[in-house]
């Protein structure tokens, strides 16, 4: 028997979806350069193969230097950004032989930059803290770091200025739309191209769109918007997380199954018995009642997800199979949906896909 044959549960990336998705965002932000969010592995789907789909972006966005040297490594010369920066005088000499940007959000960084010898010209990317109290320089220090970075010989001039939206995916919130005005009062007068909108802004809040915009999770066809999913504004599901069906049992009335007894048959019922589970990403805090597609048919989760294993009540889809194909999300079943039942936000899931798990592209 071949590996192929052995393996049950894979993902599968739609190449033609993540342009389609790139598309889409060129569509709806059509004076915005594209810097495409590929960190933590393309959010789950692979960052080698997702970069090679997303060629036609103007730069890419990883989180660490280590991401960007993958990307390297594989042959990419593109503009690479890292969100996070680098810390060490040995990463950033690193960051410059490779050529990447480097986002700067701290006076440390502000310092590492000026002790640096190097003379490689670097791209600089500074950001401002407009809400999110995470990482970035308040605006009473913004106007000073700005000046200081570009008094540091080889910065390109001048640098990029950028913040981060911190509830963007709650469009009745006024907070996006106050960060929106600090960042425009403290930057007044600052030259630099301004980097405002994530998806969550892209998608909802026109005034983000800058001259160059972040898409990350709506690159993959999911949206951040409670109760909406990717279809809802014309994108395309990327990734089908799929296993199969590996046995059909019959349970009577007041029978549990799956472990601590959570489900109790009502009726005589059969379940099938799917070949994935907690060990392969599916989060085990997935509630009963969440749906998965066999053979393109809903059909509810019922008990606890094991590690290996999740059991589906197929009463009502009588010729339910070992064999058949299921698909936990993907095309006819949002990643937005299931996340719901499993008290998440669709980006664990997706991260979340496990190693050992096939990991197909087309």
């Amino acid at each position: 028997m071949t590996v192929a044959a052995r393996i049950h549960v894979r993902s599968v990336v739609n190449s033609a979806a993540l342009r389609h998705n790139l598309a889409r965002v060129r569509a709806l932000a059509p004076d915005c350069r594209v810097l495409a969010v590929i960190k933590a592995n393309a959010y789950g789907h692979g960052l080698v193969p997702v970069a090679r789909a997303l060629a036609a972006s103007d730069a890419f966005a990883v989180a660490r230097l280590e991401e960007g040297l993958v990307l390297r490594d594989a042959g990419f010369d593109q503009r690479v950004l890292l969100l996070e920066g680098v810390r060490m005088p040995e990463q950033l000499a690193q960051a410059r032989q490779q050529g990447f940007d480097l986002m700067v959000h701290s006076f440390e960084q502000l310092a590492l930059l000026e002790g640096d010898a190097g003379r490689t010209p670097l791209r600089a990317w500074l950001k401002l803290d407009t809400g999110m109290n995470r990482l970035g320089f308040r605006p009473e220090e913004f106007r000073a770091a700005h000046a200081r970075l570009r008094a540091i010989p080889g910065i390109v001039e001048p640098p990029q200025l950028v913040t981060h939206l911190a509830n963007a995916d709650d469009r009745s919130d006024p907070m996006t739309a106050a960060q929106l005005r600090r960042f425009a009062d403290t930057t007044a007068g600052c030259p630099g191209e301004r980097s405002i909108a994530n998806s969550a802004g892209i998608l909802a809040w026109p005034d983000a769109r800058s001259e160059w915009a972040r898409p990350g999770l709506m690159l993959y066809g999911v949206v951040p918007f409670r109760g909406e999913s990717g279809a809802d504004f014309g994108l395309s599901p990327v990734m089908s997380f799929e296993t199969e069906v590996i046995a059909v049992k019959t349970v009577l009335p007041g029978e549990s199954v799956g472990y601590c007894a959570t489900w109790r048959a009502g009726r005589p019922s059969r379940i099938a018995i799917a070949a994935v589970g907690y060990g392969d990403g599916y989060p085990r805090a997935t509630a009963t009642g969440a749906p998965v597609l066999i053979d393109g048919r809903r059909a509810p989760l019922v008990g606890r997800v094991s590690m290996d294993m999740l059991t589906v009540d197929v009463t009502d889809l009588p010729t339910v199979r070992p064999g058949d194909r299921v698909t936990l999300w993907g095309d006819g079943l949002p990643v937005e949906e299931v996340a719901r039942y499993a008290g998440a936000i669709p980006y664990e899931l997706t991260c979340g896909v496990s190693q050992r798990v096939l990991h197909e592209v087309r």
